[in-house]
């Protein structure tokens, strides 16, 4: 095993130069393609995955309540706004990335970040909370979703989720100038939003929702 030289040059001696971060700062505003489907985890679901973990006694399961699992559904902000994670679209950029920039999935990552607001869940144990940060989601209200899934062992069950129809969502993009362009951000997230998606049943998942595009100057005039 190599033996560490007592008298090593510190790193700042050893003729390592960095180049300096070029970070800046670049507003998007994304349009909706096809309808977004949200589907937050409910107070409900947590605590229940909880309580098996602690090894609670499950109590008689209640009957179900279409308009509470669609309410539980949404990511709410601060001032009672709809939101969305904003890593959903950061991971739809990184994974175009990949395909489109050349860059690997690591690299990507660290090239730029998507900032929103932070919101505060409840979470499943007494007192905790979840931090998540989302952006706005703009476009009216959502509309409850009713759809047919298949859970554990095949069973069919039926889940209420909100759909925004016609949405749009302005992002900020912090990134890295020496690693990506603004011209290479909005091809990303432009790619990222016919080929990667958010939300449920996005073309990732071999859906056809949560698609999205870089607005034009013809999508925001008046």
């Amino acid at each position: 095993m190599p033996i560490a030289k007592k008298n090593a040059a510190p790193l700042s001696d050893a003729g390592i130069e960095l180049p300096p971060l070029m970070i800046d700062l670049l507003q998007v505003t994304l349009i909706g393609d096809s309808p977004l489907i949200v589907h937050a985890w409910s107070a409900k679901a947590k605590k229940e995955m909880l309580d098996k973990q602690m090894k609670v006694a499950k109590p008689a399961k209640e009957a179900k309540d279409p308009r509470a699992d669609f309410e539980a559904s949404m990511y709410r902000l601060a001032d009672g706004g709809y939101g969305f994670p904003s890593v959903a679209f950061k991971n739809a950029a990184v994974t175009a990335g990949t395909s489109v920039a050349g860059l690997t999935k690591i690299q990507a990552r660290q090239a730029f970040h998507i900032l929103g607001e932070d919101a505060d869940i409840e979470g499943a144990f007494e007192g905790a909370i979840s931090r998540v940060n989302l952006v706005r989601i703009e476009g009216g209200e959502p509309t409850m979703r009713e759809d047919m899934v298949r859970v554990g062992m095949g069973t069919a069950d039926l889940r209420y989720r909100p759909e925004f129809t016609n949405w749009k969502t302005t992002i900020l993009v912090r990134f890295n100038r020496n690693v990506l362009s603004e011209a290479q951000i909005l091809n990303l997230l432009n790619v990222a939003g016919f080929a990667v998606g958010v939300g449920e049943w996005r073309p990732e998942k071999d859906g056809q929702y949560g698609m999205f595009h870089v607005a034009t100057e013809k999508d925001l005039a008046p």
